[in-house]
Parts: structure tokens; C-alpha cells; sequence
């Protein structure tokens, strides 16, 4: 081959070389992460969920890209972060809680969703059943709602002499409904009283809590939620527990402040 010939050859296949690095990035698949929590409150999740993507042999950023989206504990905020992903056409998209997952279902019929909720995934028609889901959507539950009845059992068990009750639960969060009845059948058995608290966001925690000074309980239980699994209820200062409980750690009075 000619010097010019070759020099016109190596000019022709550098200025393709950019365009096969794009071709390659295109191909690269795109696993969407949807939540309804923040970034902060949830950083351990997606640690874990990163660890497990590799754990199959995938790294981010060299064979598979990953788009984040959380809600930041506004709810209303999932169906058109759950369309963002759908309009970016990604792989699958993983949600972290049942009202991601309702959002995403409702977004796409198509691309698969695999969720991880504390709901019933059959009661809020996100399955067919539990054996047979069908449709583009699986998952794993931890049943959360349900273990109200169980949650108040024990505690019953830890202190017997606890009549009246507060279960405190984050407002608007899909699967309050469900646990409150749960619990208020359980209560109704024996013979407990039931006052419900309501928490909207993080900073609501500690009126909720000072609220008891006006209805004061004998225990408390915490209903499902990211709320209670965020920084602003971990960073709480604590007092001696009162008998309480809930599904992940014990819940303990806050000390009043100085």
C-alpha cells in the first residue's frame, strides 16, 4: 500500500472511531432505580443494589448504566419520574417501595419491574398472585402491613400492662390503612386502646411524639414506612424504650430538649 493511501485509510478510521464509541454506549443497557425516599435517607439500599448488580457481573458505568430517581417523600412526584424512565427506554427498572411500584406499573406495561415493597403485592394489584404474577412486574414482599396484628402480640407479651397504645405512621403512605386495621383488630382482642400519630415528613416526628404529652400512651408501635428508616428519625436523641416496638429496630421516646 502507498504512504497516501495509507495515511487516507488511517484518517478514515479515526474519524469512525468516535461513532463506534457512541454505537457501543447506546448498547450499553440501562437499569432504571425508582424510589419514593431521598438519596441520603437511602444510601445504604443503594449500596447494597449496586453490590448486587455487580455480584451478576455488571459495573456501572463500564457494561451497564444506571438511572436514579427518587421522590424525596413526595409521593405524587413517582408518576412522572417512573414516565421519565419509561421515555428513556430503559432495561427494567427497579423499585424500592409499593408506591413506586404503582407508579412504574402504571407507567409501562413492557418493560419489566421488579419491586421490593412491604405491602401485599396481590391487595394492591401489582400481581396476578404470589406464584403466578404474570404481566411485566415481580418481586419480593416483607408483608409489613400485615405484621401489625403481630407486632402489638409481642408487645402485649413485653409489657402486658400497656392499655393504651400509639401507632405512629407516616401520612399519605399507601399501606397505613392496612396496618392500622390490622392493628386495631389485634387491639380489640386485648383489649388495648388505639391512638394513631401522624408524621408527614421527618420533621413532624418530634410533634408527633410531644403530642403524647396531651394523650399520653403506655407503648408505642411504628407502622411501615421510609420515613422511619431515614435520617431524620435515625438522628433522633432517644430515650430508654417504653415497651415498644416495630418491624426493623425498637422505638424510643425522644429526650426532651434541654
Amino acid at each position: 500500500m502507498k504512504r497516501r493511501e495509507f495515511i487516507t485509510l488511517l484518517g478514515g478510521t479515526a474519524a469512525a472511531w468516535p461513532l463506534v464509541a457512541r454505537a457501543q454506549q447506546a448498547a450499553m443497557p440501562v437499569v432504571g432505580f425508582l424510589s419514593g425516599s431521598s438519596p441520603a435517607d437511602r444510601a445504604h439500599v443503594a449500596r447494597a443494589f449496586l453490590q448486587g448488580v455487580r455480584e451478576t457481573g455488571y459495573v456501572e458505568g463500564q457494561n451497564v448504566a444506571i438511572e436514579f430517581r427518587w421522590a424525596e417523600d413526595q409521593y405524587d412526584r413517582l408518576p412522572d419520574l417512573a414516565a421519565d424512565l419509561v421515555r428513556r427506554q430503559v432495561a427494567v427498572i427497579a423499585v424500592l417501595d409499593t408506591p413506586s411500584a404503582m407508579a412504574a406499573k402504571a407507567a409501562t406495561t413492557t418493560i419489566p419491574i421488579v419491586f421490593a415493597t412491604g405491602g401485599d403485592p396481590v391487595r394492591d394489584k401489582l400481581v396476578a398472585s404470589l406464584n403466578r404474577p404474570g404481566g411485566n412486574v415481580t418481586g419480593v414482599t416483607f408483608v409489613a402491613a400485615e405484621l401489625g396484628a403481630k407486632q402489638l402480640g409481642l408487645l402485649h407479651e413485653l409489657q402486658p400492662g400497656a392499655v393504651r397504645v400509639g401507632v405512629l405512621i407516616e401520612a399519605k403512605f399507601p399501606l397505613n390503612e392496612s396496618f392500622v386495621s390490622h392493628v386495631q383488630a389485634a387491639a380489640l382482642s386485648l383489649r388495648k386502646q388505639i391512638e394513631v400519630l401522624e408524621a408527614p415528613t421527618g420533621r413532624d416526628i418530634n410533634t408527633a411524639f410531644a403530642s403524647l404529652a396531651q394523650k399520653p400512651v403506655d407503648a408505642l408501635v411504628v407502622g411501615p414506612g421510609p420515613l422511619f428508616n431515614g435520617r431524620a428519625y435515625s438522628s433522633l436523641r432517644w430515650r430508654p424504650t417504653i415497651g415498644c416496638l416495630r418491624s426493623i429496630p425498637c422505638v424510643r421516646r425522644p429526650k426532651p430538649a434541654a
